[in-house]
């Protein structure tokens, strides 16, 4: 195999990962919208309205919203090795992560605070915020 073969298969190879961070990315909102679901059906159906349970369901959007977070770090930080190696002739295939953390949104904070993570778990907040004040 020549370089330009191992760079390509490398590309292939990161573009993978890239593409199962996405992955876990989307089935992590996929649990967060189910528990949520299942939460307020849980509370209009067993006479659950209790404040303390309604506001218990911030911990898994919380916890959610953290470990999302940490699935679009990964991503970031990766598309900055693919971008490194699409930029070569030969390859040694190499994933060093740690050489692009002090780039620009490569950190685990900025990746939590990104404008769609933002939006998407905000309205799970505003939701739950709401159903808190209306329960009572």
């Amino acid at each position: 195999m020549n370089g330009i073969e191992k760079v390509v298969k490398h590309l292939e190879m990161t573009q993978a990962v890239i593409n199962r961070l996405g992955r876990n990315s989307f089935l992590l909102k996929s649990w967060s919208m189910t528990v949520l679901v299942a939460a307020m059906v849980l509370i209009a159906r067993e006479n659950l309205q209790n404040s303390y349970f309604v506001l218990a369901l911030f911990l898994p959007i919380v916890g959610f919203w953290i470990l999302d977070g940490y699935f679009l770090w990964q991503e970031r930080l990766f598309r900055y090795v693919y971008d490194d190696i699409r930029e070569q002739t030969d390859t040694d295939f190499k994933m060093d992560l740690g050489r692009h953390k002090d780039k620009s949104k490569s950190s685990w904070i900025s990746a939590i605070f990104s404008v769609t993570l933002i939006i998407f778990y905000l309205i799970e907040v505003l939701f739950v915020g709401a159903i808190a004040y209306f329960s009572n």
